[in-house]
């Protein structure tokens, strides 16, 4: 999706400011909890807002229909299975602009059709590419609130196709986007992005303010509290994103939660403050080293090639220094993809020209992230340090200008997020 591709009627100077509210599947897992999240939407309202309302399936919804097509065929056409996962949120939707209009505000619901909201033609994972608001905004200007169905939109077959899991933040990020909102409000179980999981470190303390970058990072690392495609799309269109609990009595202009904005809207002391803001980990890796691989012009391309054409990710890379005409070389890859990735590899091996291969599945990836190590020297070797103190070995690194990745034995995980949480100054009592 291109600036070009998120289209909006220019505002009317008279316009009232527009605010996006997106509820996941446990705020909106019965009609209670849909009533307290309408009374929400009702606050901002009367604060003034025009406001879009993005809305999950509820809770468990998605997995029970995505069961039922797995018990129908497993080798489903995915048009079809479109079809089927994309009724939970058109019920919700219904609810959702039900539940409003007993509480006095006026409001329809949108199925991702309706707008039209048009993506690519992967069901089951599409992009999206295009959002027309002409329709949103002459409701808005008669007054009406919109609740639209998240996770879903229309392909170039005309046919309903869903963005994947997770997809209903990337909807609302589009939108706010689309309808140059003020702001983005994510509210889900919990009250916002913390410096890594409480349930791992019960130190571990809320962030106000965070960067695009970082909170990229974070997300992409392991976090789960964003979904990795919304937090891209929020950083190319500027679009501000807050992050904050369904169930607290605080609404989103309240500013009770994480607030994910450029780094310039940031302020000094969280600039020039901490190298680290955050510790991300991952149980979700595997590592395939391959042995004595031809050292020749290509040879990345004929690894990775295969893998990419099967739709398989590559994480960390490393390449060792040439010996006669041979190298190793070591990646990682998600464990749902480490059967399927060795498979391959093995199958290639003769256009990869690579003597044997050695795997694990035991790992763990331990990240620190901050736009403070552009500012902050030996970074690095504090992280190396703290976990050497700790009897942990670093098999892989990956560094980027914000980042730093280590892969470690699984069983070292907890103990490593938590000695650099505390090493890093991001314990609650360090606050």
């Amino acid at each position: 999706m291109t600036s070009a591709d998120v289209r909006a009627t220019p505002s009317a100077s008279s316009r009232a400011p527009r605010l996006v509210m997106k509820f996941g599947g446990t705020s909106v897992g019965d009609l209670e909890r849909i009533e307290q999240a309408a009374r929400k939407v009702a606050q901002e309202v009367e604060r003034g807002y025009q406001v879009a309302v993005i809305v999950s399936a509820m809770a468990g919804e998605t997995n029970r229909l995505v069961g039922y097509v797995r018990d129908v065929n497993r080798l489903y056409d995915a048009r079809e299975y479109d079809t089927v996962v994309a009724a939970g949120e058109q019920v919700t939707s219904g609810l959702m602009a039900l539940t409003l209009q007993k509480l006095g505000v006026p409001a329809r619901s949108w199925q991702g059709w309706q707008i039209p909201l048009r993506t690519s033609a992967a069901h089951g994972a599409a992009r999206i590419e295009d959002i027309d608001t002409a329709a949103l905004d002459q409701k808005f200007d008669e007054g009406l609130h919109a609740v639209i169905a998240g996770f879903q939109g229309i392909g170039p077959d005309n046919r309903i196709a869903t963005l994947g899991r997770g997809g209903s933040d990337t909807s609302a990020v589009a939108i706010a986007a689309a309808l140059k909102a003020e702001r983005c409000d994510i509210y889900t179980d919990v009250d916002g992005v913390y410096t890594t999981d409480p349930r791992l470190v019960s130190e571990a303390r809320k962030i106000h303010q965070i960067a695009f970058e970082e909170m990229l990072e974070l997300a992409s690392l392991g976090a789960k509290v964003l979904q990795t495609r919304s937090v891209e799309l929020a950083m190319r269109y500027q679009v501000p994103l807050q992050v904050l609990s369904t169930f607290g009595e605080a609404v989103g202009s309240d500013m009770a939660g994480t607030l994910v904005c450029d780094e310039s809207e940031l302020t000094e002391d969280k600039v020039e403050g901490k190298a680290v803001s955050g510790v991300a980990f991952s149980r979700n890796e595997a590592k395939i080293t391959l042995l004595e691989v031809a050292d020749v012009p290509g040879v990345a391309a004929r690894v990775f090639g295969p893998l990419a054409e099967q739709n398989i990710n590559v994480d960390m890379i490393v390449q060792n220094i040439s010996e006669s005409g041979h190298t190793d070389m070591t990646f990682t890859v998600s464990t749902d993809d480490y059967e399927r990735a060795l498979s391959i590899i093995e199958a290639a091996k003769e256009t990869i020209q690579f003597q044997s291969l050695r795997s694990d599945s035991d790992v763990a990836k331990l990240s620190i992230v901050g736009i403070g190590m552009r500012s902050h020297a030996g970074t690095a070797q504090k992280m190396f340090q703290v976990l050497a103190n700790e009897g942990i070995n670093i098999e892989v690194i990956s560094t980027s200008e914000i980042k730093i990745s280590v892969l470690v034995k699984r069983k070292y995980m907890e103990l490593g997020v938590q000695a650099l949480h505390k090493a890093f100054d991001l314990d609650a009592a360090s606050a």
